[in-house]
Parts: structure tokens; sequence; C-alpha cells
């Protein structure tokens, strides 16, 4: 029997195509999604890929302004978009905006099940004030289930007091085969790239935003406290932009030995080239629900240094295996971690097999199976 599923999401994010496409490809799923903005030129500069969507959607008229560290994003014709659509389920993703609870309220209202598509971890250093908390619980007792993407947002809301026969894990994914054939293209001509984008012979890459969450003062440290050899060999790449950069420019200026790049904002197509010359990612961030560039680099055969404190590491990394885990903010493991990597070729190349045949379990197609799954068991108790 197919089901009519509504997801209700903020951006035609560039990563969640992928798994929208695999979703409507389900005989079993009849797929609409509406999004509330187009895409969010505050924060990011991401390319909006309409030409690669293959599901039915909608975009709402909206209003959205920057309020100090606000994000307000205002939406008009929800009901009337969800009433058109005729769901037999919501799956919404968050619960800051008004939007996400006007549809909770129309679901509950017509008894449509509604689940909330939650990335949050019990190791999110991010907290809201008490009335916020308040408000989420209150969200949370309304939905009809939840939808994660791994065990550390599974955990959390275990720990919220939700049964866990109301949890559905859906493995967060990008388009691995892209990321992956993208790569291989980018290798096979590896010195013209390198001079095209001004990339030292061997280097540690960072992708992300410039923000000091994200552990980049931290990282720009670790590189710095690395032996003078190992620097003349090994530089360190930043691909990315934010509010950071001008300090973390000025920071980087003062190491004297070793070459550090600043390659500003990339699209994934040039993103797959950084990927594919480096010889390991590092994520020292602070707090990330989940962290899907770690996805982007294993699929690139790369491996990954990660902050043990990111919403991925309980799925994705392995210690010893496909990457290292440091501690938040400890520049001396992480100092290490990169040393330890950078002279041992024949690890890094085992680590970056090993990392290409975890992700292959972390696609879209396994997301969108899990979704499915998801749908015909809470929309089956209201048969």
């Amino acid at each position: 029997m197919t089901r009519r599923l509504v997801i209700l999401t903020e951006i035609i994010s560039p990563y969640r195509i992928p798994l929208f496409n695999a979703l409507a490809r389900d005989p079993a799923v009849s797929l609409h999604v509406i999004f509330l903005s187009e895409t969010d030129p505050i924060l990011r500069q991401w390319r909006v890929y309409k030409e690669e969507i293959r599901f039915s959607y909608q975009i709402l008229p909206s209003w959205r302004r920057r309020l100090g560290k606000f994000n307000v994003l205002l939406n008009w014709k929800v009901a009337d978009a969800l009433n058109r659509a005729l769901p037999a389920a919501i799956l919404c993703g968050g619960y800051s905006y008004l939007s996400s609870w006007r549809a909770l309220l129309w679901a509950r209202s017509r008894n449509i099940p509604f689940l909330l598509w939650s990335e949050s971890n019990t190791q999110d250093a991010r907290s809201g004030h008490a009335s916020v908390e308040l408000l989420k619980q209150g969200f949370l007792r309304r939905c009809s289930g939840f939808v994660v993407p791994g065990q550390s947002a599974r955990e959390y809301l275990l720990a919220k007091r939700i049964r866990e026969d109301r949890i559905f894990v859906a493995p967060n994914a990008v388009d691995n085969e892209l990321f992956s054939s993208l790569a291989v293209v980018a290798r096979r001509d590896a010195n013209a790239n390198r001079r095209e984008l001004s990339l030292p012979d061997r280097y540690v890459l960072f992708v992300g935003r410039l923000v000091p969450e994200k552990g980049i003062f931290d990282l720009l440290h670790a590189y710095a406290e690395l032996e003078e050899h190992v620097r003349r060999e090994l530089g360190l790449v930043f691909v990315g932009d934010g509010p950071a950069r001008q300090e973390l420019l000025m920071r980087a200026s003062e190491i004297p030995v070793g070459e550090i790049r600043f390659a500003g904002f990339a699209y994934r197509e040039q993103l797959a080239i950084y990927y594919a010359l480096a010889e390991m990612l590092v994520l020292p961030t602070y707090t990330d629900p989940w962290g899907l560039v770690v996805n982007e680099a294993m699929a690139c055969g790369l491996p990954v240094i990660v902050s043990q404190v990111a919403g991925c590491v309980r799925d994705l990394v392995q210690e010893g295996w496909n990457g290292l885990l440091v501690p938040p903010r400890n520049v001396a493991s992480l100092s290490s971690a990169i040393r330890d990597l950078s002279v041992q070729p024949n690890l890094r190349v085992s680590m970056g097999v090993h990392a290409m045949r975890h992700i292959a379990n972390f696609s879209a197609q396994h997301w969108s199976v899990s979704i499915g799954t998801a749908i015909q068991k809470v929309t089956s108790v209201h048969d």
C-alpha cells in the first residue's frame, strides 16, 4: 500500500536531494517535500541544485531575518500546503520554527502521524534557555515518532524518556557515489589539480564553517605544535568560510614554518578534489549534531580524525581502523593524532580503504529504506 509522506524541512540542501530522490523511487511511498525557504544566504553559500530534484516539492512564501544570534524564519500558507498534500504522515526536520509547530498542530487535529527528524545528541554542547528546553519537551511529547541519524541521537531521545519503539534510525548519508567518483577523477590528474588550487604536496584538511566551536583554533595550534620538520612536509588547508576567518588568518601568519592555505567556500565538485588529494580530514569540533563532512571524506577514501563529541563518531569512526578519535579542546591529543597519521603512509591507506568500505552502509538508499519502514509502521496504527 502506498503511503503519502510529506517532509517539512528548512531549505533545499544539496545534502538532502539524493536522500529525497531515493525515497521518491520507493513504490510504497508517495513523497512530497515542503521547503520553508529555498536557501539561507545569511549562513550558507550553497548552490541550489534544482535540476537534480526528482520528487514533488514546493517552497513556501517566507520572511527571513537575522536578529542578533537568532535566525528568524516566518512562513505563511503552511496549513494550505498540508491540506493540498493530504499526507498520511509528516516528517518534520526540526522544531525551532513556528511552521514546525503549525504543522504539528495541524497533524494532531487530524490524527495524522507526525515524526520529528531529530539530530540532537547527549554530547551536544549547545544548550538553550530553560524556557526553550521546556518548549522542546512539549514538542517531543506531542510527536508520534522520531527519526534519528544514528546511535548518539537515539540515546539522546531515550534519555528524554522517549519510548524505544517510537525511535527509528535512518543513517545520515551523502551521495557516496558522487564523491567517490569525483575523487577518482581528481587523483588521475593530481599534480594539475594541486597547481590549479595552490595546494601543498601533502596536507591535513579541515572542511566546514570557520567558527570557534568547530575547533579551528585548536587545529591551528595543534599544527603549530608539530615538529618543524613535519610542518615543512605537511601543510594545513582550511576549506570553508565564516566570521572567524580573519582572526584565523592572523594567527596562521604567526606560525613561522609550514604551509597553511585558506581555500574559502567550495562547491561539492571542487570539494571532492580537496578530499581526494588530502592525507586526512580533521574535524575537532566542540559540538556537532552529526558532521556530514566525515561522510564525504570517507566516501573519498580518506582517514579521519574526529572529536569524540561529534554526533557521527558512534556510527562512522572505529578507532585505529578507519580513523582516530580525540577529546574536544585537547590540542596535545589532536597534534599527536595528526603526527601519528602523517608518518604512517601504510596506515593511512588501510584506513582510507576501511573508510570507503564502512561508509557504503550509510547511503541514500539505506536512508530511504529506513524511512519507508518507519512510515509503514506509524501509519499502520492509524489504518
